[in-house]
This record gives structure tokens, C-alpha cells and sequence, in this order.
């Protein structure tokens, strides 16, 4: 690769600003496809990259495979993480609100993408000797014209602390219409 290796070498100042351009392009298409297609182009890519590198497409083919499945993971992680918080602070607002009674609920997320807003009704409370639940409603605000999207759910306290009960999401069934892939 010259002198200085893949930095100033005739090769390898070629292979730098095309890796560097591959880099922008990638980052541009896994930014247009969206979350779902982040796993198969980062595999396609490390694959690719380690096929070429190695002169072996076993060693491609498998690095491509273990590099789509880490990203699908990851993926799926970091979706789980934003839901249950968005499911978290929904239970907060619900929580200490009497049967019959509404508020507004709303998240923000460090990173600002999914930042959603809506409204809570306690349905009704269910007291038994496990545990102390309440039945909720709860609203998704996307935009203004349309109407909102309303979801059925159930919270139960967990532990008490010094400020109370902490409430938490005890129902897996709206987070399939809700939140789709993640269960």
C-alpha cells in the first residue's frame, strides 16, 4: 500500500476517499430505508468488506450473517428501550389518577425522534389480594387534523416507595397493535 500504507500510497489515498464515499453512501441508503432494512445493509456491507478482504465468500457469507444479526438485535433492543418508556411514563400519569379520571401524557426521548403525546383515562380499578390494578385508556396524538388512535391496557402498582405506588404496564396485548414487532 506505498509508504505511508492506505494513507498516502497511490492504492491505498484511492482506497481511502472510496471507502470514505461508501461510508456517506451507506449511511445515506440505511437512512432512506429506515430501521428495518439497518440490519441487512450493515450485513451486506461487512460481508462484502470481509469476503473482499480475506479472498474467501465462506468467511464473507458468515460475517455478513453474524453482522445482520447483531444489528437486528441491537435494533430490536433500542425499540423495546423507547417503548417501554413511552408505556413507563403513560403508566406514571395513569397512576395516580382516580377511576373516571383523565390527563394529558407525553415523552420525550434523548434522542428527539418518537417524541409522542396523548391523553389517559382510568377506565375502572381492580383490587384483589395480589395486586391493585386499574383498567386504562389511552390516547396517540400524530396529527393535529387527524384523530387520535385509542388503545386499552392495564397497569398494576408495583412496590411502594416514600411517593407512592410505582405503576407499571402489566398487559402484552396493546403493545402488538401499538408497538407491532416488539414482542
Amino acid at each position: 500500500m506505498g509508504n505511508g500504507r492506505a494513507r498516502r500510497g497511490t492504492v491505498g489515498l484511492v482506497a481511502v476517499s472510496v471507502s470514505r464515499r461508501g461510508a456517506v453512501l451507506l449511511a445515506g441508503v440505511t437512512l432512506l430505508a429506515g430501521c428495518s432494512a439497518i440490519a441487512d445493509i450493515a450485513g451486506l456491507a461487512t460481508g462484502g468488506v470481509a469476503g473482499s478482504a480475506t479472498a474467501n465468500p465462506a468467511i464473507g457469507f458468515v460475517v455478513g450473517v453474524a453482522t445482520a444479526a447483531a444489528a437486528d438485535e441491537a435494533v430490536a433492543y433500542f425499540s423495546r428501550a423507547r417503548a417501554r418508556a413511552e408505556q413507563d411514563a403513560i403508566a406514571a400519569v395513569a397512576g395516580p389518577l382516580p377511576a373516571g379520571a383523565a390527563a394529558l401524557w407525553k415523552i420525550r426521548h434523548d434522542i428527539p425522534i418518537g417524541n409522542e403525546h396523548g391523553e389517559v383515562r382510568v377506565v375502572r380499578e381492580i383490587v384483589s389480594p395480589l395486586a391493585i390494578c386499574r383498567e386504562i385508556a389511552f390516547s396517540v396524538l400524530d396529527d393535529p387534523p387527524a384523530p387520535p388512535a385509542w388503545f386499552t391496557t392495564t397497569i398494576c402498582a408495583k412496590d411502594a416507595t416514600a411517593r407512592g405506588p410505582e405503576w407499571k404496564w402489566a398487559a402484552a396485548e396493546p403493545a402488538v397493535e401499538r408497538w407491532g414487532f416488539l414482542q
